[in-house]
């Protein structure tokens, strides 16, 4: 993966760096906001990793006109803000995950390489559809009413858990075990916010909805009756 560090501290950047470059990624690394939203959006990137307490511009106004700007990128936010409600902030403007800091390299390595396989579930169909709501998987591409539905690549994976299976009940649990395959520290606020997320770009000024919360059990996508 093409991998971009946003990080002010030398010592963490390069450790990190280093890290991340032995797994075969390639790494670059920026140590000011404005400096890597630059870097961010003058080249494609798989992944970046981003701080939040940056200098020039912080990692939420990063994250914020990232996604303003149409990146597809990754973004696993890193910061030493380990309150929930920092790290529920960030998974509300956009990123896809977060580690909070004193972190173990080993863990930050899983999760940007949870963060770049491409599909919530191997052998997918490349095409799959609920009422006028489509996916191509391959092309990561998602459509309502011939309308393009732009994504980030976790709300496209959770969607698409959604979509294999019209009609069946996902829990909380269930859904952050096969979206980020592991279990998540604050799984049920984190599968909250992307479901709120999709219910905005998906269901949002279409008139009927097609994402349905069913009390006590989970989510779902469904046609309407």
């Amino acid at each position: 993966m093409r991998i971009l560090v946003i990080e002010d501290e030398p010592q963490l950047a390069g450790h990190v760096t280093r890290a991340l470059a032995r797994r075969g990624h390639r790494v670059a690394a920026q140590s000011d906001g404005a400096l890597g939203l630059r870097a961010a959006l003058e080249q494609p990137h798989d992944l970046i990793v981003l701080d939040l307490n940056l200098p020039s511009l912080d990692g939420l106004a990063v994250l914020a006109r990232l996604r303003q700007g149409g990146s597809p990128a990754r973004v696993l936010i890193l910061t030493a803000r380990g309150e929930v409600e920092h790290r529920v902030k960030g998974l509300q403007s956009g990123a896809d995950d977060y580690l909070a800091k004193p972190f173990a390299m080993d863990e930050l390595i899983a999760r940007v390489e949870a963060l770049g396989r491409r599909t919530a579930t191997p052998g997918a169909d490349d095409l799959l559809q609920v009422a006028d709501l489509r996916m191509d998987v391959r092309h990561r591409r998602v459509t309502r009413a011939g309308k393009i539905v732009a994504l980030s690549p976790r709300e496209f994976d959770v969607l698409q858990v959604l979509l294999q299976e019209p009609g069946r009940a996902f829990s909380r649990t269930e859904l952050c075990e096969r979206v980020w395959q592991r279990d998540h520290e604050y799984d049920t606020r984190t599968v909250e916010i992307f479901i709120t997320r999709l219910r905005k770009k998906v269901d949002t000024g279409f008139g009927v909805p097609l994402i349905h919360t069913l009390r006590a059990v989970g989510y779902t996508v469904r046609a309407p009756a």
